[in-house]
């Protein structure tokens, strides 16, 4: 007999998206499925709220989203924040200043607004990160000044993502920055993501449960990456996607197909 899970948490980049960046319609119908049952679907994902929307129409269904890594848990219907947390100014200038010294891409997401310079969006290739360049030139602000930015805007700085030209490149950033009172998390090829202290999706998700009143044994969450290992470890029942890295494969409960082959459909249908 199924156990009765209230709440699936998923992932976007390389789990509920396919590496098109597509959510499988067959997959936003399961979704759909699941929450006219009553049964809580929420993004749990490193994006803001401006990379969430190409998928306003795949999401609607959604009531609540645990997004910037669980900095942000957000009511979409009430388009208000539940929970938020921002990184203080001097760490976030220490951010700026190590991005530069290595000549990454810095990115930074606010509450609403995610921010970059312009020669960066027009050159992501250099970072790994080609495949974004499309969506970050749509939804990006795009300023040269981005320490001014952040001096502005000192109070609502919820992530600080670093793209790096090489992995040896964010090994230095991730030893120069290790004495920071800030999560800091790889994403992507060579991407090193800050959040506040104590920010995971894994606190996002402990946040969501309680104003819910769903306790995390009652929960699902999916992933693929090193920053889903937190929320993994925490929910009732952990998937980890077929194409996810060998130490989220290792510490989860189980495995779906991969996101080319619809992994989170085959784990909806196994578990709910």
């Amino acid at each position: 007999m199924k156990k009765e899970y209230k709440l699936l948490a998923l992932d976007m980049d390389g789990t509920t998206l396919d590496s098109h960046k597509r959510i499988p319609q067959e997959t936003v119908q399961a979704i759909r499925e699941l929450t006219a049952r009553g049964i809580h679907v929420v993004v749990a994902t490193g994006r803001g709220l401006a990379e969430l929307s190409d998928y306003r129409e795949e999401l609607r269904c959604m009531s609540y989203g645990i997004i910037i890594s669980g900095g942000l848990v957000y009511d979409f219907r009430k388009d208000e924040p539940i929970y938020a947390q921002t990184l203080p100014l001097e760490d976030s200038l220490k951010l700026l200043a190590a991005g530069d010294d290595e000549r990454a891409m810095i990115h930074l997401l606010t509450i609403r607004e995610s921010v970059a310079r312009e020669r960066d969006i027009f050159q992501m290739e250099q970072f790994d990160m080609a495949i974004y360049q499309d969506m970050y030139e749509r939804v990006c602000v795009r300023l040269d000044d981005l320490e001014g930015y952040v001096r502005a805007h000192a109070e609502e700085i919820a992530k600080i993502n670093l793209y790096h030209r090489s992995v040896e490149s964010r090994e230095r950033n991730a030893q120069k920055l290790q004495d920071l009172n800030a999560t800091l998390v790889y994403a992507e090829v060579t991407g090193l993501e800050a959040s506040p202290a104590g920010v995971t999706k894994a606190k996002g998700l402990e946040v969501l449960c309680e104003h819910l009143g769903i306790g995390l044994e009652d929960t699902v969450a999916i992933g693929d990456a090193p920053n889903d290992m937190d929320i993994l470890q925490a929910a009732g029942l952990s998937v980890a996607m077929g194409n996810a890295t060998e130490d989220i494969r290792a510490i989860c409960d189980a495995v779906t197909e991969d996101n080319d082959h619809n992994g989170v459909l085959r784990a909806i249908e196994r578990y709910f």
